[in-house]
């Protein structure tokens, strides 16, 4: 079931009615089956999944806190991620290792015959897989105490707003929620849907929008060259943080209804002055899933240089993989983490504060290095990316006929194109705003004359400019 699909508009508000007419003691029972029943709207199989990565940890968990020894909790320890990241490799790296084997032998004139299964990626396994795994990390490290009610911890690995594409939420913040009780905050409920509307409006109109042309292109880019590469590569920049952001806006807006907050996955990532920054900005449940739980265990900064910049390379090129199976991932990772090795020789950290025309010259670094970044995570294999880099610039020494024709060649007609400007001006500066202050709750505080606007304003924008017809599913459910 898809946030913007017609049966999650009849879903949410069946759910959302029920859940606060029922009395406290059984709403985790509400969102138990809620959560469940929305997840197998994909693929009713993938409940055996999710059911048994929740009963491993959660068995995992008390047996832990019984343990006596350190030998005995490493060992069990050890078994769960075994079989949690067992189940994830065997369906979502399992044909990648095979192919990449038989490649690596047959540079060595070894053949060997691939072995390929024929196995569809259940929808959120990678997000529930590290969900599972902080939270009987955090029991090992003491950090928490282990859930003994199992239908409340399934309630919290399993909870529907966050299960397919995050954020990645931790123990301590979403299980607490879970089990107590809440009292209806029209405020909570109000800030929730106007953040569910920003985020369709950054989903339907903005990506989905976007995303037909990087389809275009990005499909059969040795087709094209020029400006169209260029073109579909910027597209495709804004077209992933508006779908990925989006979703996470609408799941968090979705949870508040419920009384339920989530942590904050996007904070203006595009404005950021460094890599580092970006980080701290993109995805962060995921950035601070790896630092908390890879990069620290692994000594981060608080060892020598180079074993610091091993740590960082290690931690972004296992992020890379995290993303896909597939080796463009792989390197879009590891260049995102010899940028922060560079960064963090070269650029002391007082200059990454910087204000004025130096500031907005950093941002645009920045914001052009992701995009460039960004051609491994679109393409379909690196011979893609070596064709598309090679071939973006082709053309550029006549700059009205290379303008003209890659916007040609996209399939870009005038209106479409002011609209989009429009769009992703509109994005730049609430996202510059969200800098200083919260947007929602800035408007949320004007009087109505002000305010009413606005929202009646989005939610045209909404209605007449979201592309009609098959919801697009979101990017990050291929993870």
């Amino acid at each position: 079931m898809l946030f913007n699909s017609f049966a999650f508009a009849i879903f949410m508000p069946v759910v959302f009615i029920i859940y606060w007419a029922i009395p406290h003691k059984y709403r985790w029972v509400l969102l138990l089956a809620a959560s469940y029943y929305f997840y197998m709207s994909w693929n009713v199989k993938y409940v055996f999944l999710i059911l048994l990565t929740t009963g491993v940890s959660y068995f995992a968990a008390i047996y832990l806190q019984k343990a006596e020894s350190k030998k005995q909790k490493k060992l069990i320890l050890a078994a769960t991620a075994i079989i949690c990241l067992g189940v994830l490799f065997f369906f979502k790296y399992f044909n990648f290792v095979s192919d990449s084997v038989v490649k690596f032998c047959s540079l060595f004139a070894l053949k060997l015959n691939p072995l390929t299964l024929k196995l569809m990626l259940p929808v959120g396994i990678s997000f529930y897989t590290f969900q599972t795994l902080s939270y009987v990390i955090d029991v090992y490290k003491g950090e928490i105490q282990a859930e003994r009610h199992f239908g409340k911890y399934a309630t919290f690995i399993s909870f529907f707003p966050q299960l397919v594409a995050g954020p990645i939420e931790r123990t301590a913040n979403l299980l607490p929620q879970i089990k107590a009780e809440h009292k209806f905050d029209y405020e909570q409920a109000s800030y929730g849907l106007k953040l569910m509307a920003w985020g369709y409006f950054k989903k339907i109109v903005i990506a989905d929008t976007l995303s037909q042309y990087v389809s275009k292109i990005y499909d059969a880019p040795e087709q094209y060259e020029g400006f169209a590469l260029v073109l579909a590569t910027l597209f495709f920049t804004v077209q992933i943080y508006c779908d990925f952001s989006g979703y996470s806006d609408i799941a968090i807006g979705t949870a508040k209804l419920l009384g339920i907050n989530l942590m904050i996955n996007f904070k203006s990532p595009y404005w950021s002055q460094c890599i580092k920054e970006f980080w701290g900005r993109w995805h962060i449940s995921l950035s601070t899933w790896f630092r908390d739980y890879v990069y620290i265990p692994m000594g981060g900064s608080r060892v020598g240089k180079l074993r610091h910049y091993f740590n960082l390379i290690v931690t972004f090129l296992v992020s890379g993989l995290w993303h896909g199976a597939s080796w463009t991932f792989v390197i879009w990772g590891g260049i995102h983490g010899v940028a922060q090795v560079i960064e963090n020789a070269l650029v002391p950290s007082k200059y990454n504060k910087s204000t004025g025309l130096l500031w907005f010259i950093r941002v645009a670094f920045v914001f052009a290095f992701c995009s460039f970044a960004w051609i491994f995570f679109v393409s379909d294999s690196v011979g893609d990316v070596f064709y598309v880099i090679s071939h973006m610039f082709y053309g550029i020494g006549n700059p009205s006929s290379y303008l003209r024709g890659g916007i040609a060649d996209i399939g870009l007609a005038k209106l479409p194109l002011i609209l989009i400007c429009l769009w992703i001006v509109i994005l730049a500066i609430y996202d510059l705003i969200s800098l200083k202050t919260d947007v929602i709750k800035l408007i949320s505080d004007r009087k109505k004359v002000v305010r009413w606007p606005a929202y009646i304003c989005l939610v045209l924008i909404i209605v007449f400019f979201s592309q009609k017809g098959i919801a697009a599913e979101f990017v990050y459910f291929q993870f």
